[in-house]
């Protein structure tokens, strides 16, 4: 037993966690490869190497993953310093190799020589698809303004499908769920990142992020785009990029006369706090949210203009209300605090309210001795601490809306 747990020993220094062996790279000059402060690491591993996210035979392990900042093509290479099979008879190393090749498309460099060759041919790489929206962001670091373009593509643009096959492998690595699409079904649009960059007095351009949406049919003659993947490439994030291409996508479905409402598949709270401060920008100069109306409570009118405008849906603009009202209400006031407090806990008491409903049920089919009346007070007790918990949170969020909004 002894020796076994020697040899589980010997052999646990053989596993390497794949978010940290995993490095990757958006290259624009060849000093970049042997510079650490270009390399980022994943946040997720774990549907290409399993919940533990780790990888078993090595020491040492390094998987090399670094793509040419603006076309994407991909180095692929695996260094280690020893293999498990090196060492002991009959233990087997994770194919490493071939994981990654599931997800990334062949045609990728496997020596540095080829990568560097492929580099000084970057200069003829250019956007695709048709430009929406350009804005620059000002860089403390380099002291001048960077330029940004944000351009929507399809599957017909040359090129683009293999570049797509390319960018799409990102989301193994900062999308917890995430999926590839079926690039065959014409509905699907796209929406890229990129930014201008000066180099040997040419101007080219780096991938930042990307977003695609899903055109879905609604009876009888609309669409209702929902939002299904959203990244922002790590070097990029903290910087406004996000928002720029919410909002810059909205503007696009906005001129749309077909377009019902634009939602989003499955958002994550980051998304969805993202979308509060795109929502709030856009609909606060409408005359249905000037401060006398909010005051007033939610209205039909809301509704109406901020779908019929901006196409945001019932949901989403009730949201928009409580965080414009929320700036409008003097907290300080006993009768306006309570006022804003009582509007909002009307709203979130709703599925409380159900389940009192469903409990009222139970109480007609159930035995008495299976259902107590000390069950039901806990559970009362219950749900008004959650509903003042959830009434808290959400104005802190609000708040943090309100923040960012009043620094835009």
């Amino acid at each position: 037993m002894a020796g076994l747990t020697a040899m589980e020993k010997k052999l646990a220094e053989y596993k390497c966690n794949t978010n940290e062996a995993i490095q990757l790279k958006l290259v624009r000059f060849p000093e970049d490869l042997e510079d650490y402060n270009t390399t980022f690491n994943p946040e997720y591993s774990h549907q290409v190497f399993g919940d533990d996210e780790v990888a078993f035979g090595y020491k040492g392990l390094k998987i090399l993953l670094y793509y040419i900042a603006g076309n994407l093509s991909t180095l692929f290479r695996i260094e280690y310093t020893s293999k498990v099979n090196e060492k002991f008879d009959c233990v087997e190393a994770d194919d490493v190799e071939s994981k990654i090749r599931e997800i990334i498309p062949p045609g990728f460099c496997t020596n540095t020589d080829d990568f560097v060759s492929l580099l000084e041919k970057e200069v003829n790489f250019k956007p695709f698809g048709m430009l929406l929206h350009t804005y620059s962001v000002h860089n403390e670091e380099a002291g001048e303004d960077i330029t940004y373009q944000i351009y929507k593509a399809d599957m017909t643009c040359p090129g683009f499908q293999e570049y797509h096959e390319r960018l799409q492998t990102f989301l193994m690595w900062f999308i917890e769920t995430a999926s590839f699409i079926d690039i065959d079904d014409e509905r699907w649009n796209y929406f890229l990142v990129f930014e201008k960059y000066n180099k040997d007095g040419a101007t080219l351009f780096a991938t930042v992020g990307y977003m695609t949406v899903y055109n879905y049919y609604v009876y009888p003659d609309k669409t209702r785009p929902r939002v299904s993947q959203m990244l922002i490439l790590p070097p990029f994030q903290g910087e406004g990029h996000g928002a720029q291409l919410l909002e810059t996508v909205h503007r696009y479905y906005m001129s749309s006369p077909t377009v019902l409402d634009i939602t989003a598949e499955d958002p994550s709270d980051s998304y969805v706090k993202l979308r509060d401060f795109v929502l709030v920008k856009l609909c606060q100069d409408l005359l249905c949210f000037s401060p006398e109306k909010l005051m007033q409570g939610f209205s039909q009118e809301m509704v109406m203009e901020a779908q019929q405008k901006l196409k945001i849906n019932k949901q989403h603009t009730r949201r928009v209300y409580e965080i414009l009202r929320l700036r409008a209400t003097d907290m300080g006031d006993a009768e306006q605090s309570r006022s804003y407090r009582l509007d909002v806990k009307r709203r979130l008491i709703g599925p409380y309210k159900k389940k009192q409903r469903e409990l009222a049920k139970m109480r007609r089919c159930l035995r008495p001795e299976e259902l107590t009346n000390q069950l039901n007070q806990i559970d009362l007790n219950m749900q008004h601490e959650q509903l003042e918990e959830s009434f808290q949170q959400l104005v802190s969020d609000y708040r943090r809306v309100l923040e960012r909004l009043a620094q835009a």
